[in-house]
């Protein structure tokens, strides 16, 4: 696609959408920038704008005026009636994810799924570079796919962590290897249905080709169902067992196509959601030429990612971890299986249309308390009332105050929230980040 001269509006003046508009910048487009914020309200986004020369607009009818391609960053919805509205007047809207990958050199490893993506993607990364195959990161992690463009190379692959909000718009985007780890309930409040989400994340396939590969949870219902659609050679990962071709647990070891590579002992990571995670990214970067030896190497070395289960610190024997990512239940559940008691379990935050209801059984084998905080607090109170002692905390810092009082030596404090973060924090960082500097502070000395 030639951008010179095109008339671009980019939506959404975060990292992503900025990224965005620097790249075509460069690319000779005519740009504006729109934010559903006032300028006032974003004064480093805005003021980014004024040094390069691009104007802004405030959402609405005017900011497509005028306009031949909309490109959307991943937190605006693409239903919105403006955008249909703009479709029918003929411009063309698509992702951002869409317009990067135009300029992207290098063939694409891409990881989806509801939980376990982040992690997953760093590692694959991590186990290329290990494997001495070049390899950028980023996407829905950190480095926009529009900011690794200027870097990316024809001998390099391009590791993207894929979300449902950049695949639903992903139109001709081709993933060379594809991994769909697992699709449960989550952000239902953006995609209405289950089918819908499923179906996004399905999109990570959309564009392969016989000679691609599609690396599919054997383990998971809806994935499983996706290897009837693919196009592209299909590889598996089961923690549960043998598959017919892929990567799986057999015992207490780590087996690829009925070779043993790896003791699950040895991963550094915590938790049976860790092995898939590990299953997953080992097979994507061995499909890219990794051996098996550099994998084992790569596994062990690989430091894991900011709050992910992340231990924080121990104070006066009370360990405390970090797993703000959580933001919907089933990841609440992967944490909570990964301890064996005496929990101190922060949830709440901004609901996303969830039932909580799955978590009761777990809290009450294993939680002393359920320690609740933000808008969701009576909600999940209500579906959790009568399984384990629950205290309305309102806030982060109460929640750890209230912990560290009453936890004894060997106890676990454990931020877990399966909520969003945005009635409190800009994002789970803030939230993680926030969470580990109450902790920092704790006294050793109560």
């Amino acid at each position: 696609m030639d951008w010179r001269g095109l008339r671009v509006t980019v939506f959404g003046m975060a990292r992503s959408g900025l990224a965005t508009i620097e790249l075509l910048r460069e690319a000779g487009a005519v740009l504006r920038g729109a934010d559903l914020r006032a300028a006032s309200e974003m004064p480093e986004a805005a003021a980014w704008l004024d040094r390069m020369g691009v104007p802004f607009v405030r959402q609405g009818p005017e900011s497509v005026t005028g306009c031949d391609v909309a490109i959307l960053s991943p937190g605006v919805p693409p239903d919105l009636p403006l955008f249909e509205q703009a479709r029918a007047a003929g411009v063309r809207v698509m992702g951002d994810v869409e317009a990067a990958c135009q300029f992207l050199r290098g063939p694409i490893l891409g990881v989806t799924g509801s939980n376990g993506k982040t992690t997953c993607t760093a590692l694959a990364g991590h186990l290329l570079k290990e494997g001495g195959i070049a390899a950028q990161v980023g996407g829905n992690i950190g480095t926009p796919p529009a900011a690794m463009a200027a870097s990316s190379r024809d001998d390099q692959w391009n590791v993207l962590e894929l979300s449902s909000f950049q695949l639903e718009m992903a139109e001709t985007v081709r993933v060379r290897i594809a991994a769909a780890l697992n699709v449960t309930p989550d952000h239902l409040d953006r995609h209405g249905t289950l089918e819908k989400y499923a179906a996004a994340k399905q999109r990570i396939f959309l564009n392969q080709r016989a000679e691609d590969a599609a690396v599919l949870n054997h383990e998971n219902g809806i994935t499983r169902g996706f290897a009837a659609q693919c196009a592209a050679q299909v590889h598996w990962f089961n923690a549960g067992g043998r598959v017919a071709r892929g990567f799986w647990m057999e015992g207490a070891e780590l087996v690829a196509d009925g070779r043993a590579w790896m003791k699950a002992e040895e991963i550094p990571l915590r938790g049976r959601h860790n092995i898939e995670n590990v299953l997953a990214a080992a097979c994507c970067a061995h499909l890219a030429g990794v051996p098996l030896e550099a994998l084992r190497r790569g596994v062990m070395s690989f430091p894991g990612v900011e709050h992910r289960i992340e231990f924080v610190r121990r104070v006066r024997g009370v360990d405390y971890y970090n797993d703000s990512k959580a933001t919907n239940v089933d990841a609440t559940i992967k944490a909570l299986e990964s301890f064996e008691g005496g929990l101190w379990v922060i949830l709440g935050g901004l609901d996303k249309k969830s039932d909580y209801r799955p978590l009761r059984p777990l809290l009450e084998a294993r939680a002393k308390a359920a320690l609740l905080i933000g808008s969701a607090t009576e909600i999940i109170a209500g579906h959790l009332e009568g399984s384990v002692r629950m205290e309305r905390c309102g806030d982060l810092a109460s929640a750890v105050a209230l912990a560290a009082r009453e936890a004894q030596p060997g106890d676990t404090v454990l931020l877990a929230p399966a909520c969003a973060s945005f009635d409190q924090f800009s994002g789970y960082e803030h939230r993680g980040r926030a969470f580990k500097q109450i902790v920092a502070g704790l006294e050793e000395r109560g």
